[in-house]
């Protein structure tokens, strides 16, 4: 598998595998559904970015002998959105929610190998979670608003850090609902709660929300699929416009979405990364024909 040559844990990269047929002769999903170790395909282009977050042979299991991620290794390029896709149960949204340790949450989880956040641990025993999390944004598949009102909803994660200053709070809100392309159609409305709004407004808030204490990545974990075609256009165009200034990490299950929103794109498959590249390349001209055959439909 293939990182930046500057990450500590690779001095030189490994070469790009083959896409040739997984171990004995079987396609590279079989030799995965037989649990035979395989190889991931990583595109050169990922070495000449710059990478926010470093994962590095990452396992996860929920107990002794369930394992759901098998030595994830891949680097986030900084400022860019990476899409993560494949069939359901692939562990997606189980690797999306170790990047900012919400598995701990769960009984019986344990991970092995390492996870590095501009080249700070994730999973140093040291590591103060709730400081973590201050880093990472995140937002749901169903939007979260809190029971009170707009302004408090964008504000919160400073007011828990301590923020009471209103001049403060008021200019990270109009900037963070701004960020959100929410800030023309609250602005007069700040005070209500943000109940009332509608299912796309509350995620594009939940967006303000997550941004608004200027996280290093931002999370989002099938951000649309609850959510009517013209709201999710509207979540598609805003991760196209905050790209750049954050680096986002998006799982989803739409394909179009993925070759949408997406400057990278990484497959996965029973808990491994299958393939991991460009999002032009990924859809138009993978090299692993099993990456061909899931983004055009014919698996899944």
């Amino acid at each position: 598998m293939t990182l930046a040559p500057s990450h500590p844990l690779m001095e030189k990269p490994m070469e790009v595998p083959s896409p040739a047929a997984g171990p004995a002769g079987k396609s590279v999903t079989e030799a995965i559904r037989a649990g035979e170790a395989v190889d991931a395909v990583v595109h050169p282009a990922l070495r000449e970015e710059d990478h926010v977050l470093n994962i590095q042979g990452f396992d996860l299991y929920y107990n002794q002998t369930a394992r759901a991620l098998y030595k994830i290794t891949m680097g986030v390029a900084r400022g860019k959105v990476t899409a993560m896709i494949g069939p359901s149960g692939c562990g997606k949204s189980t690797l999306l929610r170790s990047i900012n340790r919400l598995n701990d949450l769960i009984d019986g989880v344990h991970t092995e190998g390492e996870m590095m956040l501009n080249g700070r641990p994730v999973y140093a025993p040291d590591v103060d979670v709730i400081e973590l999390r201050k880093r990472i944004g995140m937002v749901f598949q169903k939007s979260n608003p809190f029971p009170m009102s707009v302004f408090e909803n964008v504000v919160y994660p400073l007011r828990i850090d301590g923020e009471r200053r209103k001049s403060v709070l008021m200019e990270a809100c109009e900037r963070s609902l701004k960020a959100a392309a929410l800030w023309d159609e609250v602005k007069d409305r700040l005070n209500e709660s943000a109940l009332s709004m509608s299912g796309g407004q509350q995620q594009r808030l939940c967006i303000a929300r997550a941004v608004a204490a200027e996280p290093e990545v931002l999370l989002m974990d099938e951000p649309c699929s609850a959510l009517d075609p013209i709201s999710t256009s509207r979540i598609e165009e805003l991760v196209h416009e905050i790209s750049g200034r954050y680096t986002v990490i998006i799982v989803t299950h739409n394909m179009q979405q993925a070759s949408r929103v997406s400057d990278y794109t990484a497959f996965m498959y029973l808990g491994r990364l299958v393939e991991y590249g460009p999002t032009e390349q990924i859809f138009q001209n993978p090299l692993l024909p099993e990456t061909e055959q899931y983004v055009t439909g014919r698996f899944g």
